[in-house]
């Protein structure tokens, strides 16, 4: 793997770890060299990649969401394995689009069970819902998440707003409650995002990574 890439993807993993956090900016170009020991154009690099795929992480009242549609359905195989639930329980299936500072950025998917969210509904699909889940009194523990880069399709190009094959960042989540139930499953496209997390370098995992 290159080095610009490895920085890239230490970097997209550190922002996802975490996304709880106040934001920040990231470190300067010189301080990235210094902390990862590549040159700054090298830094550069990195950071150009994660611009044309970029994270947009905002607080609330800088964002918003649109409900497209919302249904009940039974769950295929696949989902029955990811919920632990039988073929006759029933999920909630939304598709929302998201708007940071009333640009679209993104399309997110989403499937949650119907047994323990039986009130779900337009206002809290277009609010939080995780607030929406810990006040179900669910204790939630961690998301798995997995980030791709992709191009846009031309379907999701008409939603967004951009061209076909632009690039963006395909991030599927499943959010994991306290005693490893999944609570959600969320399939994300999204073509706007910054990165805007400053990250304690962590020198020991970065030997581990290397192979040092």
């Amino acid at each position: 793997m290159k080095k610009r890439e490895f920085i890239t993807q230490d970097l997209l993993s550190k922002i996802f770890q975490t996304a709880s956090e106040p934001l920040h900016k990231l470190p300067a170009e010189r301080e990235l060299a210094e902390e990862y020991g590549v040159s700054r154009y090298t830094v550069r690099e990195a950071l150009k990649k994660l611009v044309s795929i970029g994270i947009t992480e905002k607080r609330f009242d800088q964002m918003r969401y649109r409900l497209l549609s919302l249904h009940k359905r039974l769950p295929g195989k696949e989902e029955q394995q990811v919920f632990g639930i039988g073929e006759n329980d029933w999920l909630w299936y939304f598709c929302r689009l998201r708007y940071v500072d009333d640009r679209c950025t993104q399309i997110e998917t989403s499937s949650l069970p119907l047994a323990h969210f039986p009130d779900l509904n337009q206002q809290v699909i277009e609010s939080s819902l995780q607030r929406y889940a810990i006040g179900k009194g669910l204790t939630l523990s961690h998301f798995l998440t997995h980030y791709q880069a992709v191009a846009v399709d031309k379907t999701q190009a008409a939603l967004l707003g951009c061209k076909r094959g632009t690039p963006a960042m395909k991030i599927t989540n499943r959010g994991i409650l306290a005693g490893s139930e999944v609570w959600i499953l969320s399939e994300v496209i999204d073509i706007h995002y910054e990165c805007t997390y400053v990250t304690p370098f962590n020198a020991d995992n970065l030997r581990f990574r290397s192979g040092s």
